[in-house]
């Protein structure tokens, strides 16, 4: 649960002491009707906060502070004055300010002081927002601490200046306990230097002597330089980084400016804004699928590439991000990527531009307009199989799936695509993975067991001993069993020693990895994956040999996140224009299909003597006995 709502154009950063802090006001908490439960209600307040409904939040928070007393009512009320602040509702933040710091604890009434100060700042009345912030004690430690000198360095940048505000934001940073927090504030300063340039400000770092925040100040003019003088950035940067050695905000230098590259702006110059988890458990990730995008953007004509800017949603969450980007200007938002992620982003209720998710969305959340879904989805190759096998003319068929939540979906959506092509799913099975044996599932689903008690009851109604051999069902055409590889390596066998060796068995990508020794195990495995993996098309070679010429034969050992980065840049350049219809990617043939979703037409394999061989479109392909 989030704890705090999101500071505009700020990151937040929740700590445990909060965590700890709102269990408890939950537990004091009484009822607030016969229909809602004080926890269920801070569990709604917290989700439209993060989608962006902030009045919807503050309303919630303010609910709460009606249904108890004290300074657990001043928690709430300052929770709700963030939210109305965060919804430009100024008169109602200055209100519930107010009330918190009526019925507060000390630290909440200090909290709502700020608030009370970031309200005329908000509203460009900075005399005001300065007055009031000079007039209130400086917090030495912890939280407050941090808030404090997060709004100080605000004030300073809109009284430009400049200078104050850098010193605000090194303090805040002392405060800050993790690097993501902290790189997020370096981000946020870099951000308020390149505006205030772009809006006309004259910052001049000469008279400044501490080499950090000159540093800083030279940054302003370099970054806003990156959107109207893209050829003299290379060479600026590598001066003040001559000049800079050691500066701490190096490493944004390289994601914010450099990765962040730019043409000549026009009236309706394109504007791409990334949103990746580039920090965090997902970092990796999110790094081979922002390299692939960049190969794309640096591979395209110079005078046509557009504006693009990458946010990290692991730092400033998804409302946060989104609201940036739209604020910059962007006509276009790839990303973000994480499932729950992109359920936020199609709930989020601001102002945005068209937008291409890196995922689909769950099946029963409605879909919003100018919202595209592109994603490397293993329903996506069910269904490629499911259209596969019915042009091959093989309508009945059997399903063995993983248990679980993977298998269900895979499994649903290869059913609805088999049964709207005319064919039927005559059996289906499912089994742990976790087990080496899937035995029992799979002479269930063959019907083993049936023919060996056929032969049991003709031998006792003979009273003799038979000669015999177990036969599956006859009914099955082709048998689908999609897995993981190492799953599938056990998979495959057991089914060829249980008689189901003669029918052709399909799988989706992941049971594949490009290794002849384990793949023998799969022989006769039939599959669809994308150009990239097998190395084939124009475009495919093409990307091969720029990835070589840069970094070396190991260059082009890139992985699907990278050809799936490269096509979501192909994707969000062609959307303002409607020509994303059809577009020959690295992960496949690209189309838009119903729900704006992107449909990818894959290449086809079979496993031959542990190599991928590959298929025609519309070739037959026997499995190997």
């Amino acid at each position: 649960m989030r704890l705090e709502p999101r500071t505009p154009g700020v990151p937040r950063v929740a700590s445990f002491a909060i965590a700890i802090a709102l269990a408890a006001l939950l537990g004091a908490c009484t009822s607030i009707g016969p229909k809602s439960t004080p926890v269920a209600t801070a569990e709604r307040a917290e989700q439209y906060a993060q989608a962006g409904r902030h009045e919807d939040a503050a309303r919630a928070f303010e609910s709460l502070a009606a249904a108890q007393g004290g300074a657990a009512a001043g928690a709430w009320h300052l929770r709700a004055a963030r939210e109305w602040l965060a919804a430009h509702r100024y008169d109602d933040a200055a209100r519930a300010a107010a009330a918190a710091t009526a019925t507060g604890d000390s630290a909440t009434q200090a909290a709502a002081r700020l608030v009370a100060v970031e309200i005329p700042l908000a509203r460009g009345d900075t005399a005001r927002a300065r007055a009031m912030l000079d007039a209130l004690p400086v917090p030495v430690a912890g939280a407050a601490a941090e808030r404090y000198f997060d709004v100080r360095q605000r004030v300073e940048m809109a009284s430009g200046r400049y200078a104050a505000a850098v010193r605000a934001s090194m303090t805040r940073e002392t405060y800050l306990t993790t690097p993501e927090a902290r790189r997020a504030n370096r981000i946020g300063l870099l951000d308020g230097l390149r505006a205030a340039v772009e809006n006309g400000a004259k910052i001049v770092p000469d008279a400044e002597r501490d080499p950090v925040v000159r540093g800083w100040l030279e940054l302003g003019p370099i970054a806003a330089g990156a959107a109207t003088m893209p050829t003299t950035i290379a060479p600026a940067i590598q001066r003040w980084r001559s000049r800079y050695p050691g500066h701490p905000a190096n490493e944004v230098v390289r994601t914010e400016i450099e990765l962040a590259a730019v043409a000549p702006r026009g009236e309706r110059a394109a504007h791409l804004a990334l949103l990746l988890p580039v920090s965090g458990r997902q970092a990796a990730a999110a790094a081979q699928i922002r390299d692939g995008f960049f190969t794309a953007y640096y591979q395209s004509p110079a005078g046509q590439r557009p504006r693009v800017r990458v946010y990290d949603t692991a730092v400033l969450g998804v409302a946060e991000a989104i609201a940036r980007a739209n604020d910059a200007g962007a006509t276009v938002i790839v990303g973000p990527l994480l499932r729950e992620e992109v359920a936020g982003a199609a709930s989020f209720a601001g102002p945005r531009p068209m937008m291409l998710a890196l995922n689909f969305l769950a099946a029963e959340q409605a879909v919003p307009e100018q919202f595209w879904q592109f994603a490397l989805s293993p329903e996506n190759e069910a269904r490629s199989i499911a259209d596969r096998v019915v042009s091959q003319g093989q309508r009945r068929g059997i399903a063995l799936v993983p248990s679980g939540e993977w298998g269900a979906r895979v499994l649903a959506a290869f059913r609805e695509e088999l049964v709207a092509g005319g064919g039927e799913l005559v059996g289906t099975a499912t089994y742990f993975p976790a087990e080496n044996d899937y035995s029992a599932a799979i002479t269930d689903v063959l019907r083993i067991d049936a023919s060996k008690a056929r032969h049991r009851r003709l031998e006792r109604a003979l009273g003799m001993r038979l000669a015999f051999q177990p036969r599956r069902r006859a009914d099955a055409e082709f048998i689908f069993a999609p897995a993981q590889a190492q799953i599938e390596r056990q998979l495959r066998p057991q089914l060829r020693f249980h008689y189901a060796g003669d029918l052709p068995t399909y799988s989706t990508s992941d049971a594949y990895e490009p290794n002849p020794a384990a793949n023998l195990d799969l022989e006769g495995l039939i599959f669809p994956d994308m150009p990239w993996v097998f190395g084939v098309g124009a475009r495919t070679a093409t990307v091969r040999e720029a990835l070589i010429a840069a970094w070396g034969e190991n260059g082009a050992a890139r992985g699907k996140l990278f050809a799936f980065g490269y096509d979501a840049y192909q994707l969000g350049l062609a959307l303002p224009g409607g020509s994303a219809t059809d577009i020959d990617g690295l992960t496949g043939r690209l189309r838009i299909e119903g729900e704006r979703r992107v449909r990818r037409e894959l290449d086809w394999a079979r496993i031959v003597n542990g190599q991928p061989q590959l298929l025609d479109a519309g070739a037959g392909a026997p499995a190997a006995r």
